[in-house]
């Protein structure tokens, strides 16, 4: 399936070059670039819907995955956003996809996320909340974000 341009699928749809590069793009930005060696295979790409964008090299410019919260009914979770190309735009357009997704394929009455603190204001341009303290999670600041998308809370 296509949102808007951006490829969507879930884990057993993907092709082997397709989860190489998410998964080349999440280590070049999460483990290389902020210098953050953590285990990012962590059993749950398994159970969730991929969104990406590819150039036409094959590799992903941005990406996310998006899955049911397993201990919060009606809850998806969004995580994994990476984007490789910034400043125009990419970022912004696979999270709203990404929010779509949510609602679409997981009929989710609220999104919720761990954002770095440094990306709040991204999030909340999607209308994301932050419900929590500052902490660390591998070393980096971190904060618990909502989305509702039940009209009635």
């Amino acid at each position: 399936m296509k949102l808007g341009g951006i490829i969507t699928k879930h884990f057993d749809e993907l092709s082997n070059r397709e989860l190489y590069e998410i998964l080349k793009a999440r280590c070049d930005v999460f483990i290389v670039e902020q210098n953050c060696p953590y285990t990012d295979i962590d059993g749950l790409d398994v159970v969730s819907t991929h969104l990406f964008i590819k150039r036409p090299d094959e590799s992903v410019a941005a990406c996310l995955r998006v899955f049911m919260k397993p201990d919060e009914e009606n809850t998806a979770q969004i995580g994994r956003v990476v984007t490789t190309e910034r400043g125009c735009g990419l970022g912004g357009k696979i999270l709203h996809a990404g929010v779509i997704a949510a609602k679409e394929i997981y009929n989710a009455k609220s999104i919720y996320l761990e954002a770095q603190t440094y990306a709040i204001g991204y999030y909340a341009k999607e209308g994301f909340e932050v419900v929590s303290e500052p902490f660390l999670e591998d070393g980096i600041p971190h904060v618990k974000m909502r989305l509702s998308l039940d009209p009635e809370q």
